[in-house]
C-alpha cells in the first residue's frame, strides 16, 4: 500500500522526556523512517527543529519539564504552520484535548504507547501532505480526461485512510474509496446527482461548521480557512445514520487551475471523550447538577454581566432538613434517592438562565440572574413547597428544606455573597426549619 511508503521517506522529530520510553520507541522508529531526530523536552525540541527545518513530522509527549509538548508545537508552528503533529500522552484532561485540536494536532496515541497505533497515527498525520505532493508530481490538469492520469490519481486517493476529496471549491472532481464507503455511493457520479460538493452534508449544529456560516461573498472553503483549527470541525452522518465528527484539513493544489485537496479526519472518539471529561469536571456525579467548580466559572461571568448592565443578581442556598438522621436510619441508598429527587424537582422549577449547583452533602445553591431579592424570595418559597410535596415511598414521610436568600451588592465577592445567604439559611434552621429567610435589607 502507498501509505506504508510514507514513513520510509520522512524525517521525524521525536520528543520524549522519559528515558526508557524514548530509547525504546526511538529504536523502533529509526528502523522505519528515513531519519529520526530525538529531543528530551520542549525546549530541546524547538532547537532541534530550528536546526532541521526539513523535518516532515513531529511526534511528541505533552507533559515534559522546561516546556510541554503542546507549547513546543505552538512555537514550531510559528516557523512552519503546516507541520503535522502526533502526540503521545496519558493525559485525559478536556482542556488538553481542546488545545490539541486548536493547534492542529493530527492524531494522538495514548500511553503506554502501542507502537502499531503510533505508526498508524504517523501515517494518518502525513497522508494529506503526501497526497498533495503526489498530485503535484503528476503535473497534469485534474480536469484532464487522460486515462492514465485519472488512474494514477485514483490510486493515490484510495491509499488514504482519511476521507479525501479534490474540489475547485464548487464541485468535487475526485474522491477516494473511504468517501464513497462513508456515503454509501457506488461512484462519484452517483454522489453528484444529489450534491455538487460535500458542504451540503455538513450538519447544522452549534459548535460545528455548516453552510449557514459561509460568507455570501466567498466559497465554503474560504470561510473555513479563516477559522482557527478548533472551529474547523464538521459533523456528518454516515450510512448507518450515526453522527461522526471530523476535523478538516485544506491543502491548495495549484496546477493550471485552482484546486483543493480536502482531508477529513474522524475525531469522534476524541470529541466524545473531551465532552465526557468536561461534563465530569463540571457536574456532580450523583445528581447531575453543576458542581462547585462550575459555579465559580458561572458566578465570575454573571458578576461581570451584573455590574456591566446594572441588573440584579440573587442567590438561594438551601439545605435538606434532618438529612443525617434520614441517612443513618434508612441507609445511603435512600439518602442518594432523596438527593436525586430534590435535584430533579428543583431543576424543573428554575429557569434555563438560572444555575443550580450541588454545593456539598445535602446543600444546594441556585444563582438567579436579573432577579431582585423579593422575586428570589418567591422562587425559594416555590421550591420549598415543591420539595415538601415529593413522595419518597422508602421513608413514607415528607422531606423538607430550609432556605437563605441574598442579593448581590456593589462590594460583594463570591465569598461574601454566599456568606450572607448562608447566614439567612442558619436563621431559617434556628427558627424551626422548612422555611425561607431573606437577608436583612440593611446588609445589602
Amino acid at each position: 500500500m502507498i501509505n506504508k511508503e510514507i514513513l520510509k521517506n520522512i524525517k521525524v522529530l521525536y520528543v520524549e522526556d522519559e528515558v526508557e520510553v524514548r530509547n525504546f520507541t526511538a529504536k523502533t522508529m529509526q528502523a522505519i523512517v528515513k531519519e529520526l531526530i530525538v529531543a528530551e523536552n520542549g525546549l530541546d525540541g524547538i532547537e532541534k527543529f530550528k536546526s532541521n527545518q526539513d523535518i516532515d513530522l513531529i511526534v511528541t509527549d505533552i507533559n515534559m519539564p522546561k516546556l510541554g509538548g503542546l507549547e513546543m508545537c505552538e512555537a514550531i508552528q510559528e516557523i512552519n504552520p503546516d507541520i503535522p503533529i502526533v502526540i503521545t500522552s496519558a493525559h485525559n484532561d478536556p482542556d488538553f484535548l481542546k488545545k490539541s485540536i486548536d493547534i492542529g494536532v493530527d492524531a494522538y496515541a495514548m500511553k503506554p504507547v502501542d507502537l502499531y497505533q503510533l505508526l498508524d497515527c504517523m501515517i494518518k498525520a502525513m497522508e494529506p501532505i503526501f497526497l498533495r505532493k503526489q498530485l503535484e508530481k503528476l503535473n497534469l490538469s485534474l480536469e484532464s480526461k487522460v486515462e492514465e492520469g485519472i488512474k494514477q490519481i485514483k490510486l493515490i486517493l484510495d491509499a488514504q485512510d482519511n476521507i479525501v476529496i479534490v474540489t475547485d471549491g464548487t464541485k468535487i472532481t475526485h474522491v477516494n474509496k473511504r468517501f464513497l464507503d462513508f456515503f454509501q455511493k457506488a461512484s462519484l457520479e452517483d454522489f453528484l446527482q444529489t450534491s455538487q460538493c460535500i458542504d451540503a452534508y455538513f450538519k447544522k449544529e452549534n459548535n460545528f461548521f455548516h453552510q449557514e456560516l459561509v460568507d455570501k461573498n466567498e466559497s465554503w472553503i474560504d470561510s473555513l480557512k479563516k477559522l482557527p483549527e478548533l472551529q474547523k470541525v464538521v459533523k456528518l452522518v454516515n450510512k448507518e445514520g450515526e453522527d461522526r465528527i471530523f476535523t478538516v484539513k485544506i491543502h491548495e493544489y495549484d496546477n493550471d487551475e485552482r484546486y483543493y485537496v480536502i482531508s477529513l479526519t474522524d475525531i469522534t472518539q476524541i470529541k466524545q471523550k473531551s465532552n465526557l471529561l468536561e461534563y465530569q469536571a463540571n457536574h456532580d456525579q450523583l445528581t447531575g447538577l453543576y458542581n462547585r467548580q462550575k459555579f465559580h466559572d458561572v458566578f465570575t461571568k454573571e458578576i461581570r454581566r451584573n455590574r456591566r448592565y446594572a441588573n440584579s443578581l440573587s442567590l438561594i442556598i438551601f439545605d435538606i432538613d434532618n438529612f443525617k438522621p434520614l441517612n443513618d436510619t434508612f441507609g445511603h441508598t435512600v439518602g442518594d434517592t432523596i438527593l436525586k429527587g430534590i435535584a430533579s424537582v428543583v431543576a424543573i422549577n428554575l429557569r434555563q438562565t438560572d444555575t443550580i449547583v450541588r454545593w456539598g452533602g445535602e446543600e444546594f445553591i441556585a444563582l438567579l440572574p436579573e432577579t431582585d431579592l423579593e422575586t428570589a424570595f418567591s422562587v425559594a418559597e416555590k421550591l420549598k413547597e415543591s420539595i415538601s410535596q415529593i413522595e419518597f415511598p422508602a421513608i413514607n414521610q415528607p422531606v423538607t428544606a430550609s432556605f437563605g436568600v441574598a442579593m448581590l451588592n456593589e462590594t460583594d465577592t463570591e465569598s461574601s455573597f454566599i456568606h450572607r445567604a448562608d447566614e439567612a439559611l442558619y436563621e431559617a434552621k434556628r427558627n424551626g426549619k422548612n422555611q425561607v429567610i431573606k437577608e436583612s435589607l440593611k446588609s445589602i
